[in-house]
């Protein structure tokens, strides 16, 4: 499973790349950098109950494999418009909005699966492993997506993330899981009442998925304009741009190692906390700063704990969650965690307009280090999970 992930990740992180690139390129405007991963996100949002509910119904990897399918089709169908010279901005943001429908439908039903093939005392661990090799992929998908944008051209970029999607799939024909969720009797909506039901009755749930649409509203935009940054701030190019995304990846994966280290211990949500404040140090300084080195070790350390932060509030929310439970529970949270980057970044992007890119973002990761300060000097419960 870890395996073919990391092939299929790779992929992504190609087609990220060249689409956050040519999106910016083709209308010239941050707000349709936003626009582009508001569209890509929002159907997680929107679709996230319902999606959690299927998860706890259907056979996970049954699940997985036709959200796989869509994904497939729809690097493949740019492919095809960028090789033969038709793509347009809203080509684009269509296809994001399809294929933020499948990943509505993947995600909880992927969170729920990796459970399944670890031992509880293992969770955090695994976690954070799946972290790493999500991340190793945002250090490799971006350079060889970088040279296959630069000597090939944007086709090869979704075309071969659309060949990526082959790898994952057959490795979810081959697993086998301990935990098959059987068909329920009641409806729809009362399993969606149980789910929420769920999540009020368990002490300290309900703060770590609003911990989490924060830690995504204002620490996602560090990621979501680093072409912006690339391109008007540091006067580069797709180079530039694949520098410092490689450079955050790199942190990324420094922080998920630090998590795996750290294993099963007490006070999680005390270190997830401390780990938001750092972001938000680091998200400022990386907004404000003009030199490229010091840039870089900024937005190194910025992507440590980014991730860091979305391991530690993962591994409580798995770790608290039931089998029986767990697809609605993850649902709910990809509502908080999930559904503050596309607000995010259609906020952010509306202000770069007005106040420009730095103040922008600099303001985001300012604000993000108040609130955790505040949630950790006044907020017991959720500091001692």
């Amino acid at each position: 499973m870890w395996s073919g992930a990391f092939v299929s990740s790779i992929g992504t992180w190609m087609q990220k790349l060249a689409q956050s690139w040519l999106v910016l390129q083709l209308s010239g405007s941050a707000f349709y950098l936003g626009l582009d991963n508001f569209l890509g996100e929002i159907p997680i949002f929107l679709l996230a109950l319902v999606a959690g509910v299927a998860a706890d119904r259907i056979d996970r990897r049954h699940l997985l494999v036709a959200s796989q399918f869509v994904q497939m089709t729809c690097a493949f169908l740019l492919a095809g418009l960028f090789a033969f010279g038709h793509a347009r901005v809203w080509h684009i943001l269509t296809l994001s909005f399809v294929v933020g429908t499948a990943q509505a439908f993947g995600a909880p039903a992927y969170q729920s699966l990796i459970p399944s093939l670890v031992p509880r005392d293992h969770l955090p661990n695994a976690i954070a492993m799946n972290s790493i090799q999500f991340n190793l992929a945002r250090v490799i998908g971006p350079v060889v997506g970088g040279l296959a944008l630069t000597h090939l051209g944007a086709a090869w970029c979704f075309g071969l993330n659309g060949l990526s999607y082959v790898a994952v799939i057959a490795s979810l024909l081959l697993i086998h899981v301990r935990y098959v969720p059987a068909p329920a009797a009641e409806s729809v909506m009362d399993s969606m009442k149980q789910g929420l039901g769920f999540i009020r009755g368990k002490p300290g749930m309900f703060p770590l998925i609003l911990v989490a649409f924060v830690c995504t509203f204002l620490g996602i935009p560090i990621l979501v304009f680093l072409p912006v940054f690339a391109k008007d701030v540091f006067g580069g190019d797709e180079t530039t741009y694949t520098i410092l995304l490689s450079t955050e990846a790199a942190g990324a994966i420094a922080g998920a190692l630090l998590v795996a280290a750290r294993g099963r211990r007490p006070n999680l949500g005390r270190d997830a906390l401390i780990g938001l404040i750092l972001l938000g140090m680091f998200e400022s300084l990386f907004a404000f700063s003009r030199d490229f080195r010091l840039s870089l070790v900024f937005v190194f350390f910025g992507g440590m704990a980014l991730i860091g932060c979305f391991a530690l509030l993962s591994s409580l929310v798995q770790l608290i969650a039931t089998d029986e439970m767990r697809g609605r529970v993850m649902s709910l949270y990809n509502i908080a965690f999930r559904g503050g980057m596309p607000i995010g970044s259609l906020a952010v992007g509306s202000l770069v307009s007005q106040f420009g890119i730095s103040a922008a973002v600099g303001a985001c990761g300012i604000a993000l280090a108040c609130v955790a300060a505040w949630l950790l000097l006044f907020n017991r419960r959720l500091a001692a999970l």
